[in-house]
């Protein structure tokens, strides 16, 4: 029997939905995977078996076989297992290809079965609406994250046992955001799964129902607004009037800035205020800064949707990969962390020329392009570049001093 499950997976800031088809037929016992899946993707084999035996379900002896549609398109990461153990449990009739309709799934299942959260839940929810899905079952960690978006109804699972029980319409035991114990289903008994042995017999299970969008979004504005209280104010700065005016008029226009002063005087202590003088980040801003977060597994540390300015700051020894993005998985460096907010280089001259060069085409295009083998990555770059020196360095320069270490960016000039 053939069934067919929506899933998604993350390019770059993008999503696309992928269908996991299962099929099982009769022949040599196997279990594959095909459409181009990577490591996690092929060993999610091994944890859908384990998974699926931990919860009462046996796999008859046949030939399994898993396709991720559309094939030509790389599959990474860990979120295609609670798509394919349902997948699996349709293909053996345990339930109906309906119950799936309008559905997406994500989600990395543990040997005991339980969900653990993914990341990229934001951008796939987003895609998903777009394409008219409508609900989303999730791992409970990543059930507000889907519901950050308002037109989708985001439901959050501790289990593969507890997905398949809501799919079957039975009734399942729901925390609400205010604690409170509701229920999902249209039946009165308590959700269970049937034993694969066809013995009947049930287990109680139990679901964590995301709150609606509002409140999320409410209870995120909240967070930002107490942790705002919290951080440094531009008020707090005493003097310095020309730098302050400098300052606001780059923050005003969202201008690069470089501030030179000796030591002491007070340039990083005004850097680390300016995200307080940038406006407050819009709803489509907000959603885009979430998104990059949400794909480096950033979101979930927060708890909330950002609606404040990033701050970044990294250190003069920063590699080129770290600072623009990459890796065998291309991932967002620095520069699209920032994206939205402030990229701060403190002691500038220390930073390698090869790292600062690598900075010329985002200023330029907003947008950092990362080509690997197996695709070419594209991630949102537009921050605002503030630079701090020491004027010892800025005289070396000028009078043409060429004795500085081999490392610095400004030697020879």
């Amino acid at each position: 029997m053939l069934s067919t499950i929506t899933s998604g997976a993350v390019y770059g800031v993008h999503s696309h939905l992928i269908q996991v088809e299962v099929d099982i037929s009769q022949g040599l016992p196997c279990f594959q995977i095909v459409g181009l899946p990577g490591s996690e993707v092929r060993e999610a084999r091994e944890r859908v078996k384990v998974a699926l035996k931990n919860v009462g379900v046996k796999l008859p002896p046949m030939c399994i076989n898993v396709n991720l549609s559309p094939a030509d398109l790389p599959k990474n990461g860990t979120m295609f297992d609670l798509p394919v153990a349902v997948g699996i449990m349709i293909a053996l009739g345990k339930l109906e290809q309906e119950a799936v309709e309008g559905t997406l799934l994500l989600g990395e299942l543990g040997l005991s079965g339980e969900l653990k959260p993914v990341r990229g839940v934001l951008p796939i929810a987003r895609e998903a609406v777009l394409r008219g899905v409508r609900r989303c079952i999730l791992p409970a960690g990543n059930a507000w994250e889907g519901a950050l978006i308002p037109e989708m109804e985001s439901v959050g699972v501790r289990g593969v046992r507890e997905a398949v029980s809501l799919l079957a319409g039975e009734k399942v035991s729901v925390q609400g955001a205010d604690g409170d114990e509701n229920c999902l289903g249209a039946e009165d008994k308590p959700a269970a799964v049937a034993d694969s042995d066809g013995s009947g017999s049930r287990h109680e299970t139990s679901a964590v129902k995301a709150p609606a969008a509002g409140a999320l979004v409410s209870a995120a504005v909240s967070i930002e607004e107490a942790a705002r209280e919290e951080q440094l104010d531009f008020s707090q700065i005493s003097g310095q009037q020309g730098l302050k005016r400098a300052a606001e008029v780059a923050a005003a226009g969202f201008h690069n800035l470089l501030i030179i002063g000796a030591p002491g005087s007070g340039k990083t202590m005004l850097a680390r205020r300016i995200p307080s003088i940038l406006p407050p980040l819009t709803r489509e801003e907000s959603l885009e800064v979430s998104t990059i977060y949400s794909i480096c597994g950033l979101l979930q540390s927060a708890g909330a949707l950002r609606t404040t300015r990033p701050f970044l700051n990294p250190h003069h020894t920063i590699t080129g990969q770290a600072l623009a993005g990459g890796g065998r998985i291309p991932m967002p460096g620095i520069i699209s962390l920032a994206h939205r907010g402030v990229l701060f280089l403190d002691e500038l001259p220390e930073f390698k020329r090869e790292t600062l060069d690598i900075l010329r085409q985002p200023l330029e295009d907003k947008r950092v392009q990362i080509a690997r083998s197996s695709g070419s990555y594209v991630y949102p770059a537009d921050f605002m570049l503030v630079g701090a020196m020491n004027i010892a360095t800025t005289k070396l320069i000028q009078c043409g001093i060429t004795e500085m270490p081999e490392n610095k960016a400004f030697h020879g000039f």
